[in-house]
């Protein structure tokens, strides 16, 4: 019949929704492996969609990619006006990056041990509150990472309850300086089930009088 076109549909997007997938975990600085493992598809698969995408934003390498700074005409972002030069304002930190070697354990732990609210998880990510700063979970090969500092109101109420769930203390809560005013910081550590540091974190003011 004429004035058909077999094949899929054309995209009104520059590049099509398995492209866009992809160059975002590129974005994000995965291997092509991981991105074949993350998607479920095969190695080629993602090596033909970079190639593609390379091609039609006139881009020579990987690394120009992962500079690139488009938005998929589809994402909540794409139709929002840009942020004049100058006007840009960092607030709070708004999350914490940790691997662990299991996500499945480590998302029980953290969750279940430490009782953190847990957010949501999808394939080998888990997210979490920490009073308003999110704390993200990747899975992989543990290294040298922050140490994550837990404020609390009573350190060595919270250090009982934690040992008795199960959380492994390297060392009591102890006072680790006096400010001038009196006002006491205490801390306590204790290690995540890959054996890394954390820690509780607490003041006690000076007593009136």
């Amino acid at each position: 019949m004429t004035g058909t076109r077999s094949g899929r549909p054309p995209h009104d997007d520059q590049l099509t929704p398995a492209e866009w997938a992809v160059v975002e975990f590129v974005r994000h600085g995965l291997t092509n492996r991981q991105i074949a493992e993350r998607r479920g598809v095969s190695l080629d698969a993602v090596k033909f969609h970079v190639a593609n995408a390379l091609g039609k934003l006139g881009m020579a390498s990987r690394a120009e990619l992962r500079r690139w700074d488009g938005i998929r005409r589809d994402s909540a972002l794409g139709g929002k006006e840009r942020t004049m030069a100058g006007d840009a304002k960092l607030g709070p930190i708004g999350q914490v990056a940790r691997t662990a070697s299991d996500i499945a354990a480590a998302e029980a732990w953290y969750r279940d041990v430490l009782g953190l609210p847990h957010l949501f998880t999808f394939g080998e990510l888990a997210f979490f509150d920490c009073g308003g700063t999110r704390l993200y979970l990747q899975q992989g090969q543990p290294g040298p990472e922050s140490i994550l500092y837990f404020r609390v109101g009573d350190i060595h109420a919270a250090h009982g309850e934690l040992a008795a769930r199960g959380a492994e203390f390297v060392s009591a809560p102890h006072m680790i300086h006096l400010h001038a005013d009196g006002t006491e910081e205490w801390m306590a550590f204790f290690n995540d089930p890959d054996g890394r540091p954390l820690a509780l974190m607490a003041q006690a003011a000076a007593s009136a009088g």
